[in-house]
């Protein structure tokens, strides 16, 4: 057997022949003296370059590796384009989802690389290997927040879907995210399979009923969700906390805790009532899921942070989940005791799968009631876990339908902006819809952040590591090989690959090819795809000191032997080029496609495969390369890190009073939030986090501080307290005659101030929010002396700017 198969046969005379451990393809060709002359000149190796003969291989590794090339190009039918993308029986069926985002707001880096980045590059990895692949994504629009931001921008809840949805779609198609379809889950499909679901589970004995205390609005004639109640923090008496937690101490709250609650829609006070709800019975499924998630942690088909979050939360043991709520903007609870009420977003957002499944073809059963043939892959951040490991799969189980559950579940941490949070209110990180005005290419960012990924830990998202990944890998690493290999291809070979004629040090080459595409296919495989993206830019660093060691361009230039050397070194090194075009695309799909055009790469060599084999033909012919990168200057670094810094990027620096104070109001209300956590036992991987986020913010303190509170930690545990000072009554105001005129121009004052909260609240932009804060206060400059609110010492100013200040921090 010659082991070349049929995508290369041999033609008549054609022969395979090993000469000095050398296995060379060649035609019959006349007996040429100076052809069978042996190369007598070794190319130099140069200090700079590091020499890849050092790398060792193992004999076994280099015998599979030579086996595979001289094997050649597998005989791969690549799957047919078909819509909709259907099950296969007897084929690998992937079914791939990342979180919904929310569609309230527009999606940040840290959004889109948690979630469907992540899934899009993996979804692209399964079509490589030929896998029958569906990927489907959608916004979540129903649920608390929707109303929130409707109210804050005046439009109707479906108004703001229709309006963000557009958006995300946009952000999505620019960063070049593969989705079979994106969808959403304010459709008729949502509300028939949700309440198909719900009646299963509820009839086949999976749900309790109990009474809950709720706040009511008269006024409005409704109940209240969390976001739709202020008042006074029962902890530390600020007047403006939500009814979820408290924006200047950071302690969660009850809504039914608060002192003075107002209605925030119409600042009437609410009453508190009893409403009857339903809750899925979770106690119940414990013990499946407690296998199901030991066998899932065991393969690492959970990765190590779901199997933690899912395994605290059986720890700590399982209770019913609330599934309705007294909403309007949801999926209708069909229950006749429950009119009125609708499905709580957590348990109808997961259906959100299956009901946008269901818009992109009829039979969607075929991938959600069809376990033995469908492999469900899941993609989030950590903080949506539970909701896919415990809830969502608990859902499924309680119909006893025979529904597809998830199989690799993958939920990440954080990633985080040059240190700080992404926040599109103080303008700080950059937000999908801005990604696109920085000028640098979408797949720039997808290799950034794709590297970046954060697969163990929170990462960082930063400009000059951008910067530095785009000029050092891609440009100077990854680029300059496949340029120069396919630059001298052109020039020197007429644009044709050469045939190549194997020595030892090649077949070292191509041995270390091979294990590098082997830790490529066992990260990919375990979803680890930064370290996976590593091994990329490994092959290309050895393509690059591979050229180095045999000098080319010095051999193109002397015998007709040497000359033969050359073409071998180039054959070999377009053909690498054609493999990084092909293990590149799941991380930079434009820029792989415009590579493999630069190779004129054949529509049937363009899928993965498992050992590195000859891409290219001798004599086929390439097209025109060019520079695939460009680099990104300090100048441009700059720029960016000043736009994307945030309202103080202007301030006198970290350690300025201003930023110290504020970073020291954080500090205690991050502090507090740990405490309560920890007081209401809450789960262990959610305080670990907030504990991080707090030690995070303590290293940002200017060192004399960080010594002081140790010094004071120290130093209180034997300190007497102060006894408590009583209060000293002050002076009482003067008596002002209410008028109808300065009844209104109060009403308008509390109108107003409510309008400014909401836009906070909202996350708007900061010259919203300063605009409507002016409004308020040229209304309460009109108020008599008696009743304008003094400012503090600190807050005393005549200037508007330093007016504002405190209105935007709180």
């Amino acid at each position: 057997s010659s082991g070349i198969n049929a995508e290369w046969p041999l033609r008549p005379g054609e022969k395979v022949t090993t000469e000095r451990k050398a296995v060379v393809l060649k035609p019959p060709q006349k007996a040429n003296a100076q052809a069978k002359k042996q190369v007598t000149k070794k190319p130099p190796v140069e200090n700079a370059v590091e020499n890849f003969l050092q790398m060792s291989v193992s004999a076994e590794s280099k015998s599979r590796s030579l086996q595979g090339w001289v094997k050649g190009y597998p005989e791969v039918t690549p799957l047919p384009n078909t819509y909709p993308i259907k099950p296969i029986p007897g084929k690998k069926n992937n079914l791939i989802t990342s979180a919904l985002p929310y569609v309230n707001n527009v999606p940040h880096l840290g959004n889109i690389i948690g979630a469907v980045l992540s899934a899009d590059c993996f979804a692209r990895f399964c079509r490589l290997k030929n896998e029958n692949t569906l990927y489907v994504c959608g916004t979540d629009e129903y649920g608390t927040a929707t109303e929130t931001k409707a109210l804050a921008e005046g439009l109707t809840p479906q108004q703001i879907c229709d309006k963000y949805h557009a958006i995300h779609a946009d952000v999505y198609r620019w960063f070049n995210i593969s989705f079979d379809y994106f969808g959403r889950t304010t459709t008729k499909q949502q509300t028939e399979i949700a309440q198909d679901i719900f009646w299963k589970v509820h009839n086949n004995g999976y749900t309790v009923a109990e009474t809950v205390e709720q706040l009511y609005c008269g006024k409005c004639s409704k109940f209240l969700a969390d976001r739709f109640v202020e008042g006074s923090c029962p902890f530390c008496g600020y007047e403006d906390a939500r009814g979820d937690q408290c924006d200047k101490c950071g302690k969660l709250v009850n809504p039914t805790e608060l002192g003075n609650p107002k209605c925030k829609v119409c600042g009437a006070a609410p009453q508190i009532k009893t409403s009857r709800h339903l809750f899925l019975d979770l106690p119940q499924f414990e013990e499946t899921l407690g296998r199901f998630t030991a066998e899932r942690a065991e393969t690492k088909a959970y990765n190590n942070t779901t199997a933690s979050i899912t395994a605290s939360w059986l720890k700590t043991g399982l209770k019913p989940r609330c599934i309705t709520r007294d909403l309007k903007w949801g999926t209708p609870v069909p229950h006749p005791e429950y009119r009125g009420k609708v499905f709580y977003v957590w348990f109808d957002a997961p259906i959100g799968y299956i009901s946008i499944t269901a818009n992109y073809m009829q039979d969607w059963e075929r991938w959600w009631k069809n376990p033995d043939q469908v492999t469900l892959h899941q993609f989030m951040a950590k903080d949506n876990v539970p909701f896919h490991s415990v809830i969502f799969p608990s859902s499924l189980l309680a119909t006893r339908d025979n529904y597809t559950l998830v199989r690799n579940l993958d939920g990440i941490d954080y990633l985080q902006y040059e240190g700080m949070k992404f926040s599109k209110s103080r303008g700080v990180g950059v937000f999908g819809d801005q990604a696109a005005a920085t000028g640098i290419p979408s797949d720039i960012f997808r290799c950034y952040l794709l590297l970046n990924r954060p697969e163990t830990s929170d990462t960082n998202f930063t400009w000059e590591g951008l910067a530095q990944t785009n000029n050092n890998i891609l440009l100077n690493n990854f680029g300059n090989f496949v340029l120069r290999a396919l630059t001298f291809c052109r020039n020197t070979f007429n644009s044709h690959v050469p045939e190549v004629t194997l020595n030892s040090d090649d077949e070292h080459f191509i041995t270390l090819v091979n294990e590098h595409l082997g830790m490529y296919l066992t990260n990919f495989e375990g979803r680890l795809m930064g370290r996976a993206f590593e091994s990329v830019f490994s092959i290309s660093k050895i393509g690059n000191q591979y050229l180095q060691y045999n000098t080319p361009w010095v051999l193109a230039k002397g015998s007709a032997q040497d000359k033969a050397r050359a073409g071998s070194v180039i054959g070999l090194a377009v053909n690498v080029a054609a493999l990084l075009s092909v293990v590149a695309s799941p991380y930079m799909p434009t820029i792989a496609r415009i590579l493999q055009e630069h190779l004129n790469l054949p529509k049937d060599r363009k899928l993965l495969v498992k050992q590195f084999v000859p891409f290219l033909k001798p004599g086929h012919s390439i097209g025109q390369p060019f520079p695939l990168f460009s680099k990104i200057d300090e100048a441009k670094v700059s720029e960016l890190q000043q736009k994307f810094a945030g309202q103080d990027s202007g301030s006198a620096g970290p350690e300025a009073p201003s930023d110290v104070e504020a970073l020291q109001r954080a500090i205690e209300a991050q502090g507090n939030k740990v405490r309560q956590l920890k007081t209401d036992k809450a789960d262990p991987g959610v305080i670990q986090a907030e504990v991080k986020v707090l030690l995070d913010l303590k290293a940002k303190l200017p060192p004399e501080l960080q010594q002081n509170n140790k010094n004071n930690k120290t130093n209180n545990k034997n300190k007497p307290q102060p006894k408590p000072q009583p209060k000293v009554q002050g002076t009482p105001a003067p008596k002002v005659t209410i008028t109808p005129e300065l009844a209104a121009l109060q009403k308008q004052i509390e109108v107003q101030g409510n309008k400014v909260r909401e836009v906070k609240a909202a996350g708007v932009e900061k010259s919203v929010i300063e605009a409507e804060v002016k409004i308020l206060l040229d209304l309460k400059a009109k108020l008599p002396p008696e009743l304008q609110p003094q400012p503090s010492k600190k807050e005393k100013s005549t200037d508007c700017d330093s007016a504002l200040i405190p209105l935007l921090r709180s």
